[in-house]
C-alpha cells in the first residue's frame, strides 16, 4: 500500500527477528495497515527463531517436569512442543491480528534512541508493557498486548493438562508472559547501539588507503 512503512527485516545478532521495531527514532512511520498487522502475526509465529524457542522451552519443561505436566515420555515432549508453539501463535493472533486492528493500536516498538539517558530508555522500554501507540500516533493503554496475551493463555486451558488449569498456574503464566514481553523490549532498544560500537568497521576510501586517524 502506498505510504505504508514496511516491516523491519533486520535481525538482532543475525538470528533474532526484529519485525516489530522502528529502529530510527526520527522516522515518521505511517500507520500499519490491517494487512501488515496480520503479516506481523504470521512472521512472528512461524519464524525459525520462534520454532527454536518453542523447542528449547519444551526441552526445559520436559527435563524439569514442569508446566505443562504432560508426562515424561516422547509423546509428552511432542505435546509440550506443540503447546509451546500454540501458546506463541494464539497470543500473537489475539494481540497483533485481532485486537490491534479492532482497537486501532500499533503493535510495533518505537525506539527512544541514544539521545536519551540509559535510565530513561530502560524505563521507556519497560513501560511499553502497558503503553502503546494508536494508529493516530497518540499514546494509549496497551489493550491489544495485555488482553491479547491473557486471551491466548485462556485458550491454552483447552489443551493444557487439568492439573495446570487453575488460578495459580494461569496467574503465574500471565505474569511471566507479560513481564517477559516488557523485558524483551530492552534488546531492540539497545542492540543498534551495541552493534554500532562493537561491529561497525571503519570506512575506507575507495582507493583502499586508510582514512585519516584510522
Amino acid at each position: 500500500m502506498p505510504g505504508s512503512t514496511p516491516l523491519n527485516k533486520e535481525r538482532i545478532l543475525r538470528v533474532i527477528p526484529d519485525y516489530q521495531t522502528i529502529r530510527d527514532p526520527n522516522t515518521v512511520a505511517a500507520p500499519m495497515t490491517v494487512k501488515q498487522k496480520w503479516q506481523l502475526f504470521f512472521k512472528e509465529s512461524v519464524d525459525p527463531f520462534t520454532v527454536a524457542g518453542a523447542l528449547a522451552g519444551a526441552s526445559m519443561s520436559q527435563i524439569g517436569r514442569s508446566v505443562p505436566h504432560y508426562g515424561s515420555d516422547q509423546e509428552a515432549f511432542a505435546e509440550r512442543f506443540g503447546a509451546a508453539l500454540a501458546d506463541v501463535t494464539t497470543q500473537n493472533f489475539f494481540s497483533d491480528a485481532l485486537l490491534a486492528p479492532l482497537l486501532h493500536e500499533d503493535p510495533r516498538y518505537f525506539r527512544k534512541g541514544p539521545q536519551f539517558s540509559i535510565v530513561k530508555r530502560v524505563g521507556y522500554s519497560l513501560s511499553r508493557l502497558v503503553i502503546t501507540r494508536k494508529d493516530s500516533g497518540q499514546n494509549t493503554f496497551n489493550f491489544a498486548g495485555v488482553i491479547g496475551t491473557v486471551m491466548g493463555i485462556a485458550v491454552s486451558n483447552a489443551y493444557y493438562p487439568d492439573r495446570d488449569v487453575n488460578g495459580s498456574v494461569v496467574r503465574w503464566r500471565c505474569i511471566s508472559s507479560l513481564t517477559g514481553g516488557a523485558v524483551s523490549n530492552l534488546l531492540p532498544e539497545f542492540w543498534p547501539d551495541i552493534h554500532e560500537k562493537l561491529f561497525k568497521r571503519k570506512q575506507r576510501p575507495k582507493d583502499g588507503s586508510q582514512a585519516d586517524g584510522s
